[in-house]
């Protein structure tokens, strides 16, 4: 009996196993495509080939940044509306592994917005000059990075776990709140440098750029890759606060 336990343990964690690796393959290889269509298929007037993207007008060869901002900044989002989720759950349940899944996803928001911002300053630096213009997209931006960087400041405050956790829990409800206006609100109603502000009448919003089918299937694919790939780091940033946590408890 006990041999049929271990050999079905032993399948089991096998075919576990199999599966981790190959999303994670999936994963490289997107990931990789991404990048190198993104950096080196050309952008040409009239595309003609498969792998020829089409000229944006006010954008030219900078269009490519789209591949790389709009994703960082997408993941930022779902990273936030993730530790909202989960302050929630520790509310409802008082669960701490609830608590750990929102930090993480807070952890990993922030570093994704940074990473937003950076793209942004350098397509900003290319296009109008400078690598900030307090334009309202790098405005709110940076009003979010505030507030999260404030509520990463209250955590590491508090040394008592259940407080920590109630009070991050209703910082994290009352952030996201702010999240829909300064993102997909306060830039598209005030006058800005930024496509799709409300003096914009070219470009229009990101997801409207005139792309071709091939461009399209590049800015998809990149940000499924992104989302698969902020989606294994939060699984391990979780993993790797319980760890933390369970071997502060022994010491």
């Amino acid at each position: 009996m006990k041999c049929c336990l271990i050999i079905l343990n032993n399948e089991y964690f096998i075919n576990k196993l199999s599966v981790n690796m190959v999303w994670k393959i999936i994963l490289f290889l997107l990931m990789s495509f991404v990048i190198i269509a993104g950096i080196s298929f050309p952008i040409v007037p009239q595309p003609q080939h498969w792998y020829e993207f089409p000229n944006i007008p006010g954008l030219e060869e900078k269009a490519k940044i789209i591949f790389f901002h709009v994703p960082t900044a997408w993941i930022s989002v779902i990273a936030f509306l993730m530790a909202m989720i989960y302050g929630i759950k520790y509310l409802r349940n008082k669960n701490l592994d609830d608590d750990a899944k929102s930090s993480s996803a807070l952890q990993l928001g922030m570093i994704f917005c940074i990473l937003a911002t950076v793209t942004g300053s350098i397509w900003a630096k290319f296009t109008w000059g400078a690598f900030w213009h307090w334009d309202p997209r790098e405005t709110s931006i940076f009003i979010l990075l505030l507030i999260y960087g404030s509520l990463l400041a209250l955590r590491s405050a508090i040394e008592n776990e259940d407080k920590r956790a109630r009070l991050s829990a209703v910082y994290s409800i009352i952030a996201f709140l702010t999240v829909p206006f300064f993102i997909f609100i306060m830039p598209r109603i005030m006058t800005g440098l930024h496509p799709g502000s409300a003096n914009d009448d070219t470009a229009g919003p990101v997801v409207d750029f005139k792309m071709n089918a091939n461009m399209q299937l590049i800015f998809y694919l990149s940000l499924i890759s992104f989302t698969i790939l902020y989606w294994w780091l939060w699984k391990i940033r979780y993993k790797t606060l319980i760890i933390i946590e369970n071997i502060s408890k022994k010491f």
